[in-house]
């Protein structure tokens, strides 16, 4: 039984008892006198539990007049509890969330509970912002989102309420404006996209939170889209855009050098691969629109050949040839 456990069994036992001695409590728990001390004395100082010593009944039992409690006991531990590893482990995730949080919005909500971690660890304020300090995050080429517009459409995700947008497309450089029910939040490569049921159009669409100009919350309840037919629809394909066209597959050989890292990468949930027999690398992946997979085709430059997918060499042929008259 682990120190997790046996602060489970110790509430249920002085709930459900009342007052329990000591020496049931240790053969309850199958542990040595010097623990069963150590966690009771950990429940009172760091959890704040108030657990109490009576000498009338020479056992252990929560105090209802500290717990301001007028009847009998009743669960008084927090229902949450961590091992110190997990602790850590927690308190790290918070600096990695904070390395994806452009303005702080989710690190703020969530600072009551990572302080409560803070104070279950027995650290004091230096040594957890130590603790961060060493886990680094880079996000190079992020798209900041303004918190105001994150706040407002993870809010109305939660309550299921439609959203007004004014949009700006890059593409052609247009600007529109749109009423959407938010279905969910996407962090793709260091960018916040919202995916979300279109009503002008009447489909599904993703859009980049950093090109929202407009938000404001409407009164209407969102339309529910199911998440298995939002990964149909917009997850089928390679990268962000992969969703709303039918899909293809790349078939990707990769040289005996690239092969060694590229192995080890996820491009596609869906992905097939497979080592050919002179060390080179195979990979499949479905994609619809080809924008986000040529760049990446084109980042491994020569140690890659596209097979069989005569459009997508031809984009690919046209891009290296147009990159090259730039140094020509």
């Amino acid at each position: 039984m682990d120190r997790t456990e046996r602060f489970y069994k110790i509430e249920l036992l002085l709930r459900g008892r009342g007052c329990v001695s000591f020496d049931t409590l240790q053969q309850e728990l199958d542990v040595s006198p010097a623990t069963l001390k150590r966690d009771l004395q950990y429940l009172r100082d760091r959890l704040s539990a108030p657990i109490v010593y009576d000498r009338f009944d020479n056992g252990y039992r929560f105090d209802a007049e500290a717990a301001g409690m007028k009847g009998a006991a009743r669960q008084e531990l927090p229902g949450m509890w961590f091992s110190e590893k997990e602790i850590h482990a927690l308190l790290t995730m918070h600096q990695l969330m904070a390395g994806l949080d452009d303005d702080g919005v989710l690190s703020r909500h969530l600072a009551p509970m990572m302080d409560k971690l803070q104070g279950m660890l027995g650290a004091d304020e230096s040594e957890a912002k130590e603790l961060m300090r060493r886990v680094k995050v880079i996000s190079p080429a992020r798209r900041r989102v303004p918190s105001r517009h994150f706040e407002l459409l993870g809010s109305a995700l939660v309550q299921r309420k439609r959203v007004w947008l004014r949009y700006f497309k890059r593409s052609d450089r247009s600007t529109s404006e749109r009423e959407v029910s938010p279905q969910r939040l996407v962090n793709y490569r260091n960018t916040w996209y919202l995916d979300a049921w279109c009503h002008a159009s009447e489909g599904l669409r993703r859009f980049a939170l950093d090109a929202v100009q407009e938000a404001r919350a409407l009164d209407h309840k969102a339309r529910h889209v199911s998440i298995k037919d939002l990964e149909s629809e917009l997850d089928a394909g390679y990268g962000i855009y992969g969703g709303g066209q039918r899909v293809k597959w790349a078939t990707l050989r990769f040289n005996a050098e690239a092969a060694q890292w590229v192995a080890n990468e996820e491009w596609h949930a869906q992905q097939k691969a497979r080592w050919l027999d002179d060390g080179r690398y195979e990979l499949q992946v479905p994609y619809g629109d080809p924008t986000e997979l040529v760049m990446d085709i084109l980042r491994h430059g020569e140690t890659v050949e596209v097979v069989g997918d005569k459009s997508l060499v031809g984009i690919i042929t046209a891009r290296t040839r147009g990159a090259a008259g730039l140094y020509a």
